[in-house]
């Protein structure tokens, strides 16, 4: 069974009329039990659960010191290339966009590399546009020799591949794969990318499954909240992450909770997601989920950051740029603004001032 049939069972699930008829004793039913189901997490999902964060909080916080200890495993982003045959109406990449182009070329990959090692960080992600003609699977293994030596884990969010250009990759020493569907809605998801490659809906979807198929020992899903109807998109967004753990135990699990910030052309969100449901989001898929990574990008404003450490994350990105090559040069425009510009010094002493360990690296 795929995750394609998941989405299918629900073709004919009214979900607008079961998030209306949940009850307060609903959520005291779904907060008893230690072990939920797919309703439980709808259940957390609703405005029904909201006078019930604190409780849902104290649980969280409970389930991700038992499964991770008060640690937080930092990364940074690098981005290689910002050349983009998609149009994606919400993407400051989008080839529609008039805005300059580049590509890091080795020595410029090489020297971005020694910058961020200052920084201590030892988990760096790759993200190139989607355009394989400038970004070729040789472009990237070349890019790769050179960050492997500086770095014990290199993560990539690129185009979607097949399985076996996934495995060339992984023998290269690529180990994490993320990669967000945007937006779970077929229909929106249509009205949103107009053209290219990424209009093909099912492939994207398919994509985590091959990149686990291929060896990579952590998988990174999400949608990008502000393109469609919130809850839903959280909860497909659970059940995916629910699937793939459940099929792809060799492989470690992770969700993201991007909200969509300003970009290039002007695009705003059409599903506005507020902070407190925010929160509740994360709340609810470490309640339905306690052994899955929940990793929080500096999207998300420092005051922000700060006060969700202790409610379920376990990953964050620090003193990131959104720029290619923006370690050493940050005048090309970035794909999205941030809003944490804080170092890594910076984060790690406030994850020391709560209490919490900043991992620089969690494997060898």
């Amino acid at each position: 069974m795929s995750f394609i049939s998941v989405m299918q069972s629900y073709s004919r699930f009214d979900l607008e009329e079961y998030l209306g008829k949940i009850s307060d004793a609903d959520i005291h039913k779904t907060l008893e039990k230690d072990k939920l189901s797919e309703m439980d997490l709808l259940n957390l999902l609703s405005d029904q659960a909201i006078p019930y964060l604190e409780k849902m909080a104290q649980k969280a916080q409970k389930l991700t010191i038992q499964n991770f200890g008060k640690t937080i495993q930092l990364y940074i982003p690098l981005y290689l290339s910002n050349y983009c045959s998609n149009e994606c109406v919400y993407c400051g990449f989008s080839k529609k966009n008039k805005i300059e182009r580049k590509i890091l070329s080795k020595e410029e990959i090489e020297k971005n590399a020694l910058e961020i090692k200052k920084t201590g960080i030892k988990h760096l992600l790759i993200l190139t546009g989607e355009t394989p003609q400038i970004t070729p699977i040789e472009y990237l293994l070349d890019a790769f020799r050179i960050l492997n030596k500086h770095f014990s884990s290199v993560s990539i969010e690129i185009f979607p591949l097949q399985t076996e250009e996934y495995k060339l990759l992984q023998k290269e020493g690529v180990d994490g794969l993320t990669i967000y569907q945007e937006t779970y809605d077929m229909a929106a998801y249509e009205k949103l990318h107009l053209s290219g490659k990424k209009k093909d809906y099912l492939y994207r979807l398919e994509t985590p499954e091959r990149g686990a198929e291929a060896g990579f020992r952590s998988i990174n899903i999400g949608a990008l909240f502000g393109l469609a109807d919130p809850v839903k998109e959280a909860f497909f967004t659970g059940l995916h992450a629910s699937y793939l753990q459940n099929k792809y135990l060799g492989s470690e699990i992770s969700v993201s909770l991007p909200r969509l910030n300003e970009a290039e052309g002007g695009f705003k969100a059409l599903f506005p997601l507020s902070d407190k449901k925010f929160v509740q989001f994360i709340l609810a898929y470490r309640l339905f989920l306690p052994r899955i990574g929940i990793t929080l990008s500096t999207r998300e404003s420092a005051n922000m950051r700060d006060h969700l450490i202790s409610l379920g994350v376990t990953k964050m990105s620090a003193g990131s740029m959104t720029c290619v090559g923006g370690y050493l040069e940050g005048n090309n425009a970035p794909q999205f603004e941030i809003s944490d510009s804080r170092s890594v010094a910076e984060t790690t002493r406030i994850l020391s001032e709560k209490g919490y360990e900043a991992i620089f690296k969690d494997w060898q």
